[in-house]
């Protein structure tokens, strides 16, 4: 069975994208997760069976092999920020979400693109905080 990382997944939509170590990325439904899995995080090692699709391939019977550390992990092992290291952090994600505000003051919505990591690094500093 072919192995590759989760490349995106969006829970909401129900689909997303793997990328294989020998080959072209692969199209995932959310039928294909393992029971009880709603969701997949970037970065996720997988296994995972390959049909032919209407578009391409597309993943069949997803394993999970090993999932991403994550800073709650981090934090838990006793590996949690200084606070002389959170301070530039904190102050580039209020000029970030202050730029986010004016998008929205325009009737905008934020760029997907710059969205997504930005929503990764707020669930991060949300772990660090959350101690």
């Amino acid at each position: 069975m072919p192995t590759g990382k989760v490349k995106w997944y969006d829970a909401e939509k129900g689909f997303g994208f793997l990328s294989q170590e020998d080959g072209p990325d692969v199209y995932v439904r959310s039928e294909a997760l393992p029971d009880g899995v709603t969701t997949l995080k970037s970065g996720t090692r997988v296994e995972f069976g390959i049909a032919q699709g209407r578009r391409g391939d597309q993943a069949l019977q997803v394993k999970v092999l090993d999932a991403p550390a994550s800073v709650s992990r981090n934090i838990s092992a006793g590996k949690r920020k200084k606070p002389d290291e959170m301070v530039p952090i904190i102050e580039d994600l209020i000029r970030t979400l202050d730029d986010i505000g004016e998008t929205y003051r325009h009737g905008r919505h934020p760029d997907r693109a710059f969205a997504r990591p930005l929503a990764k690094a707020l669930r991060e500093i949300a772990d660090e905080l959350e101690l």
